[in-house]
């Protein structure tokens, strides 16, 4: 997915017009519409604001990188968890393998 299709669907999760954006991030709403038309690329500086508004990581937005599928949000516990002693580390890690194989048990068998 392009930058500017990312930019138009955040945008719309966000419920938010061109022009709310354009007010959040000091980009003018015609280089939002150009940007998801995929009429213009965003300067650093302009997509870092638009990142910044959507809290989602520059890789997010322009859909590359290691850390693209992941929010800022999910990002910072994914740092908070490496930051964790080791015995917490592992707690942590039981617990979510035991909820990811119940999810994906309930999801098979209904």
């Amino acid at each position: 997915m392009n930058t500017g299709k990312i930019i138009e669907e955040l945008r719309k999760q966000h419920n938010w017009s061109q022009g709310e954006l354009a007010d959040k991030t000091n980009v003018s709403r015609v280089m939002i519409g150009k940007y998801e038309r995929g009429e213009a690329i965003p300067s650093i500086e302009a997509a870092k604001s638009i990142a910044d508004a959507f809290d989602v990581s520059l890789d997010y937005l322009v859909g590359e990188g290691i850390n693209a599928t992941f929010d800022k949000k999910t990002v910072r516990r994914l740092q908070d968890i490496q930051n964790l002693d080791d015995e917490t580390q592992n707690m942590l890690f039981r617990l979510i393998d035991t909820v990811l194989r119940d999810t994906k048990a309930k999801k098979a068998y209904s």
